[in-house]
């Protein structure tokens, strides 16, 4: 006879920001994403911000069509620098340049 509890497990399943994201979260969300300077999750941030916003609504932002959009925002995506500004500007948000503190500039 099998004595304590029995535990029931339920299936894990992955983690996704997009479901835990509203559509007015996005651009404080992206700022932060790069805040630190690293720009690497850039990429994922602005794949997780679409999925929230829709591609189709992305797409009517932006003036992009959707092929597009799913090719730059792609795990393999390289954005251009123009096609990058008029994604960010679809999310009310625009690239900035800052000295960067404690760091000599190359001669």
């Amino acid at each position: 006879m099998a004595t304590g509890k029995i535990t029931k497990h339920t299936a894990s399943v992955p983690f996704d920001a997009a479901d835990f994201l509203h559509a007015d979260d996005i651009p404080g969300y992206l700022a932060e994403v790069t805040r630190d300077g690293d720009t690497r999750a850039l990429p994922l941030a602005l794949r997780t911000a679409a999925d929230v916003l829709g591609m189709a609504e992305l797409s009517r932002r932006t003036g992009l069509n959707r092929e597009t959009l799913y090719r730059t925002l792609s795990q393999h995506g390289n954005p251009r620098l123009d096609t990058l500004a008029t994604i960010l500007d679809a999310f009310g948000l625009r690239l900035a340049l800052e000295p960067v503190t404690g760091k000599r500039r190359a001669a």
